[in-house]
């Protein structure tokens, strides 16, 4: 059997929002979906054993919302729940283990701010071996359509574009690939996009093009960009490509690209850091701020 969509449930209107969203990915993909809500015994066993009793009761009753939301707005899923005991950052992550991806809410703000991400989807992101998509509240299916030609929502139009952020100092082959997969199944157009700023006073860095001019360095900048998705698009001959190069910090350029689309995808390095754990600036921002779901696929 292909690995499970997993999603990760708590009784917010932002996990129940990922739960929907991972419900359709899971169809669009065939595969089954997986509801999983982690809970905390009560360290004291002899005084905490009416608690317990409670907690497991009101978990139960999270997974059964959950699931109740799911059936009747995506009756086709082929669905199952697991009521796992730990903590929830450790217990979700080993749930991602076995997953084709682990799908979590974010609390969304108002405005611009976008996503506020919390201590526990901060964590499985950081941690986690397979991709992680963070879902904000309110997401629903008409936000993954075009419009209608009168500006009307609609869940019938097609698919809005499938965003990848691409560094092209460090391409890796785990970020493409889930971005082409996911262009794919939606049937939706990949937008790559490249952000270059100009070398410093102190001369060029890793990566950088030694051209003077800024349009000639802009245009050496998409021919990498295109012979880096070449072998892609031989892969993947039935999703349209649009390669975008920019002259701005990476983060402004996810920002700006994202907004409208039906999925931004980038890419989160795992090598290890004297701090621990966390993701790139450009990674941290995507999540914080991009108001369309984000997936966050790990690579090495």
């Amino acid at each position: 059997m292909l690995p499970p969509v997993v999603v990760g449930v708590d009784g917010s209107p932002e996990s129940l929002a990922a739960a929907q969203w991972a419900a359709r990915e899971a169809v669009r993909s065939d595969r089954s979906l997986r509801l999983v809500h982690a809970w905390n015994r009560h360290p004291r066993p002899r005084d905490g054993e009416i608690e317990n009793a409670a907690r497991r009761h009101l978990a139960r009753r999270v997974l059964r919302e959950a699931e109740d939301g799911v059936r009747a707005a995506c009756p086709e899923v082929r669905l199952y729940d697991e009521l796992v005991e730990g903590p929830a950052v450790e217990r979700l992550r080993e749930a991602a283990e076995g997953a084709e991806l682990l799908v979590l809410g974010s609390r969304g703000l108002s405005g611009f701010t976008g996503f506020l991400v919390g201590s526990v989807a901060a964590g499985v992101v950081a941690r986690a071996t397979r991709p992680v998509v963070l879902v904000r509240a309110g997401e629903d299916t008409a936000d993954e359509h075009l419009p209608t030609p009168d500006g009307s929502a609609s869940t019938t139009t097609g698919h809005r574009d499938v965003v990848l952020g691409i560094d092209l100092s460090e391409p890796c082959d785990e970020v493409i690939d889930f971005a082409f997969e996911a262009a794919r199944l939606r049937r939706a157009r990949l937008r790559a996009v490249h952000a270059w700023q100009p070398p410093g006073p102190l001369g060029r860095g890793e990566g950088d093009i030694g051209l003077v001019d800024d349009p000639r360095r802009a245009e050496e900048w998409l021919g990498f960009l295109r012979a880096v998705l070449e072998v892609w698009r031989d892969k993947y001959p039935e999703v349209e490509v649009l390669e975008t190069v920019v002259e701005d910090k990476p983060a402004n350029a996810l920002l700006r690209a994202a907004t409208g689309a039906s999925l931004l995808v980038v890419g989160h390095h795992l090598a290890q850091r004297r701090i621990g754990p966390r993701t790139g600036p450009t990674t941290h921002s995507a999540i914080q701020h991009v108001h369309c779901p984000v997936a966050v696929v790990p690579y090495w």
